[in-house]
């Protein structure tokens, strides 16, 4: 048989339902729980207390809530298996939760300051030992729920994004904190709009960070974290590939990484010394494990044309 009829092939042993990234749903939903029960005793502080600041920032926490639960939907639904009309699984539905928290996020600040702007032409008074009370109470839970999420949120960016919401939470505890123990010695009440804005340019300026990656994802753009030029490079140095050509890169969901690349080589029985040897490069040097390669042979102008089409995402 011509060793150009085995055109495509993938890694040995890759499995997508094995290999599929497993969302933590259960801390995922422990997380909401406890910032959904905290924002209600917070909202309950802030409205006996008159602090409209614990009252904004309970807000805050139970839009994070929210936020939350559909990270934890989304890290559900990731984990249905591949279907017929979805081959590679429902894994992306974790870049969606992440857009979507970015998004929502984005809306939170917003709101926020804006807020803090009216809170600057006129500073309420307020109960300043009541505030750095609940701000301690609700600093310690956040970073409760943040140390819950932190080992997945390196391999989900929907957990990424859930993690952000909380990360402003605690950054929203620290200044209630601040605010009411400084409350206590001084009637600086000034304060806590002028640290409001400065945590909305901090947490907005990574959630635009998390908006760009989801949608650069759902793009099948490159993985931000790698260089297409120099996988191509790499490719190119195996001895026996005259050219790689066609070679595209995309994060299929998680740490799951694809590539299709069209090798040109020299001769037909190096096929496979190249092929195994291109894949354990790959997995060394770029952690890329789903990988489908199809061998040139010669300059077969019907060849190439056939394998363009096929290559091009």
């Amino acid at each position: 048989m011509n060793p150009s009829q085995h055109a495509v092939h993938a890694h040995p042993g890759h499995n997508h339902a094995h290999d599929r990234a497993q969302a933590p749903v259960r801390v995922l939903w422990l997380a909401v729980g406890l910032t959904l029960g905290f924002a209600l005793i917070e909202a309950a502080a802030g409205w006996w207390s008159g602090a409209l600041v614990l009252l904004g920032d309970a807000a805050h926490m139970i839009t994070d809530a929210f936020a939350l639960g559909l990270a934890a939907v989304a890290a559900l639904l990731a984990q249905r298996p591949a279907d017929q009309r979805h081959s590679f699984g429902f894994g992306r539905v974790e870049m969606l939760g992440a857009l979507l928290n970015a998004v929502l996020m984005l809306i939170v600040v917003a709101m926020i300051a804006y807020e803090a702007v009216i809170r600057m032409q006129s500073p309420p008074v307020v109960n300043a030992q009541i505030i750095a009370w609940v701000a301690l109470i609700g600093l310690l839970v956040n970073i409760g729920v943040a140390r819950l999420l932190w080992p997945a949120g390196e391999s989900s960016i929907n957990v990424r994004g859930a993690l952000l919401h909380v990360m402003g939470d605690i950054l929203g505890s620290i200044v209630a904190l601040v605010t009411g123990v400084v409350l206590l010695f001084a009637d600086w009440y000034w304060l806590d709009p002028v640290l409001s804005l400065l945590i909305c340019g901090l947490i907005g300026f990574s959630a635009l960070g998390l908006l760009r990656e989801a949608v650069h994802q759902l793009l099948d753009g490159v993985p931000l974290d790698l260089d297409l030029e120099a996988v191509r490079t790499a490719l190119n140095a195996i001895e026996g590939v005259e050219q790689a050509r066609h070679v595209h890169i995309w994060r299929i969901h998680g740490q799951i990484i694809g590539l299709t690349a069209e090798l040109a080589v020299r001769e037909a029985s190096d096929w496979e010394r190249i092929l195994h040897s291109a894949q354990d490069m790959m997995h060394e040097r770029f952690h890329i494990d789903h990988a489908t390669l199809q061998p040139s042979f010669g300059n077969s102008s019907l060849f190439s044309e056939k394998s363009s089409n096929v290559c091009s995402m």
